[in-house]
């Protein structure tokens, strides 16, 4: 079976460890948990025709006083962007980290995340800043760990990136 290597990145609090748990468990909990290091989890999927076990390394958060370990991505085949949509800054914290992935390591496949939006009252990113997004080649989800909206869909599209790379 073929193995592939996971990192899901961002800044504290944008729904990381709730998207793994929606992805592999099915399971969304209210309860804010703290990622400390790094958990990682294993999904095994189904994509054009193979078996692939998806080992998920959930990062803890980045932020001013806590940066990534580069020793978390080494080994990577792909990576999930996530950001909270009702707070703008975290889609750009999350783009400073993909820059900065991106300086560090060859070109990786990835997908960006906006989480929460099911909040859409409280949505922040403007929907003509997502579509520069995805012209700037990103894949672009707007999902919701709590209702489970796009979760299956952003680890199969970078699934089948990672396989066709």
């Amino acid at each position: 079976m073929l193995q592939k290597k996971v990192c899901m990145l961002g800044s504290f609090a944008v729904g990381k460890t709730s998207l793994v748990r929606r992805f592999v468990e099915t399971i969304f909990s209210e309860q804010y948990h703290t990622s400390i290091g790094v958990k990682v989890d294993k999904k095994e999927v189904r994509a054009e025709g193979r078996d692939v076990t998806l080992v998920l390394w959930d990062i803890h958060g980045e932020d001013a006083f806590q940066k990534v370990q580069i020793s978390y991505l080494r080994g990577m085949s792909g990576y999930l962007l996530v950001a909270d949509g009702t707070r703008q800054q975290t889609l750009e914290d999350a783009l400073a980290l993909a820059n900065h992935v991106a300086e560090m390591m060859e070109k990786i496949p990835a997908v960006l995340v906006l989480n929460k939006c099911d909040l859409a009252a409280q949505w922040e990113i403007e929907p003509d800043r997502e579509a520069r997004l995805a012209a700037d080649g990103w894949s672009v989800f707007r999902s919701s760990a709590k209702t489970g909206e796009s979760v299956e869909q952003a680890f199969s599209q970078l699934t089948l990136a990672m396989l066709r790379k």
